[in-house]
């Protein structure tokens, strides 16, 4: 009986020891965790985060930043005392000290590529520099030969002003295109150019080229250390180290709960429940975050091909303006040709005349010198004087009769009207253009209208022109994009035209206290009501194909709306159509910073 019970006894305690260890077990698992450190390292991970973030920033920044502008901050100061702190705390922290070292390496080749970065756009900003005082050198020193050399002064004007163009050229270039053809093609014959001007001024023009060609290497090796610089992506390892360590915070606390579970509901069954649920959970949230990081990565390529595909149609679409632009520049040359070729014919005509007139004038001088040297000889010949008398008031008698005088001060005055008919027309096709002057500037409608209907003569020749210009004051505004507006407006007009007595009536008028308007109203076949909402979208015209473009509306749109104003068009079937612009007097900010 003693070694049943003592059996059972010892069953008895060795339960009890059981059941106490176990106790004693849960309740050290479930004694509170000091997270003052593991806090300290996700702060310090924060901060590493951010600063990886602003240094990303800096160099956007000084990527889209003028010339001469101040260099962003130093993070490097920074950058030391989070990585020596993050140090002290993977001492305790076996995930700290794995992940750590990477992202240091990350960081020192970010920090590398950083100083890159600002050297080369240091060195880009010396070469612009470099590159503006050749220019100016090229132009002053083309200048000084211009006032020497009058005959010459328009190639010495040539390249002075190409050396400006290609300044300001390169100045506009953006950070990541590559310099167009055409700008490559003038850089190429700039020297040449100086060369063929005045072979003193070739060493200049070359070194003008040499310099902007350096300005050009320099930018490129810039856009390349920002390219470098934009791959270093650290935050990624950050983010997931701070990730992994919240993690593993969540799983301390959840398994000291756990614990806890155990402790309160102490059973086996629910031991192994507990178990298996978490497994399930963790597996459930390794897929998840596996979902997630493809997703991730998906996303990002597919939001690279979206960009590439958005920068590709913008220069499509600059490419197409700039079409558009030489169309209408077509025009415009088309009519100075024929406006200059009748009054110069007429002058040419003229001059031809008193050529032809010119003989007898010159017979009737050398007579009348011969009679003025027998007046003026001490003894002169009778009979000579009287012969030199008589052949002289014959001479003078037949230009008289034959109105030689009469006829050179009417053609002299004819000629004069022809140049001055000549002199209005460059006036006017010079304030049309103005390409050579700032971007923004005052400027009268009334006169841009008046210089873009001369334009547009050959073109108008069959249709009647009324012009009710109302009192408006100066607008400030890019000239020439507003004149390219009025060209398209009344050449649109113009073309609108099917009948013989066609007509565009050109309004002025001032719209409220701050804006001007101006309309264009024509007879002609109209806009049907369901190609009225499209007129303005690009590509989209109504001529037969090869005769149109489709973008001289929508350029006329963008134009109107870049200037802060609008544009409304009301069109009857049959009737006709009216275009109406509203521009304001001031322009948007955005337009005066450009």
């Amino acid at each position: 009986m003693s070694s049943p019970k003592a059996a059972r006894t010892a069953l008895l305690v060795a339960i009890a020891a059981l059941l106490l260890g176990t106790l004693a077990f849960l309740y050290s698992r479930t004694e509170a965790i000091d997270f003052k450190r593991d806090a300290q390292a996700l702060s310090l991970l924060r901060e590493l985060r951010d600063l990886d973030t602003r240094w990303d920033a800096d160099a956007a920044r000084l990527a889209s930043a003028p010339a001469g502008s101040p260099a962003p901050a130093d993070r490097s100061g920074p950058l030391a005392r989070i990585l020596r702190e993050l140090e002290s705390v993977a001492a305790v922290r076996p995930e700290i000290a794995s992940a750590l070292p990477p992202i240091k390496l990350g960081m020192a080749e970010k920090a590398a590529a950083w100083k890159a970065l600002k050297e080369r756009h240091a060195r880009s900003d010396e070469a612009l520099a470099a590159a503006t005082s050749a220019a100016a050198a090229l132009s002053a020193e083309a200048g000084n030969m211009r006032l020497r050399d009058s005959r010459n002064a328009e190639r010495y004007t040539v390249v002075a002003g190409e050396a400006g163009q290609l300044v300001y050229a390169a100045r506009l270039l953006g950070p990541d295109a590559p310099p167009p053809p055409l700008f490559e093609a003038r850089l190429a014959t700039l020297k040449e150019a100086a060369q063929a001007a005045d072979p003193g001024l070739g060493a200049t023009g070359a070194k003008a080229e040499a310099a902007l060609r350096d300005y050009l290497a320099a930018r490129a090796d810039a856009h390349k250390a920002e390219q470098k610089f934009s791959f270093l992506t650290v935050g990624a390892r950050v983010e997931q180290l701070a990730q992994s360590l919240s993690r593993g915070i969540e799983t301390s606390l959840e398994d000291k709960e756990r614990w806890r579970v155990y402790l309160f509901f102490y059973a086996a069954a629910l031991l192994i429940g507990l178990g298996y649920l978490a497994a399930r959970v963790v597996a459930a949230q390794a897929a998840l975050k596996a979902a997630n990081e493809s997703l991730e990565r998906r996303v990002k390529e597919r939001t690279k091909e979206l960009s590439e595909t958005l920068i590709r149609l913008k220069d499509s679409e600059s490419q197409l303006v700039q079409s558009e632009k030489m169309s209408s520049l077509g025009q415009m040359v088309a009519g100075v040709a024929h406006e200059i070729n009748t009054p110069l014919a007429y002058v040419k005509n003229s001059v031809a005349t008193v050529r032809d007139r010119l003989p007898e004038l010159e017979d009737s001088v050398h007579q009348s010198e011969r009679l003025l040297g027998l007046l003026q000889s001490d003894a002169p010949d009778p009979q000579a004087l009287q012969e030199s008398f008589a052949t002289t008031t014959a001479r003078l008698a037949q230009l008289k009769d034959h109105q030689v005088l009469g006829d050179l001060h009417a053609l002299t005055k004819d000629g004069l009207h022809g140049i001055e008919q000549i002199s209005e027309l460059v006036a006017n096709l010079k304030n049309f253009s103005r390409l050579d002057r700032s971007k923004i500037a005052s400027f009268n409608v009334n006169e841009g209208l008046l210089s873009t209907l001369l334009i547009a003569r050959p073109q108008l020749r069959q249709v009647e022109i009324e012009r009710r210009f109302g009192e408006i004051p100066s607008i400030t505004c890019s000239p020439s994009q507003v004149n390219q507006v009025f060209l398209n407006l009344v050449t649109n007009a113009a073309q609108a035209m099917e009948r013989p007595d066609g007509a565009i009536v050109i309004t002025t008028r001032r719209e409220g206290a701050d804006a001007i308007a101006v309309e264009v109203a024509d007879n002609g076949k109209g806009i049907p009501p369901e190609v009225l909402p499209k007129i303005f979208d690009p590509f989209f015209t109504t001529k037969e194909v090869g005769k149109g473009t489709g973008l001289g509306l929508s350029i006329v749109y963008k134009i109107v709306e870049q200037h802060g104003g609008r544009i409304d068009v009301k069109s009857t079937v049959g009737k006709g159509t009216v275009f109406t612009v509203v521009l304001p007097m001031k322009p948007p900010a955005e337009l005066a910073n450009s």
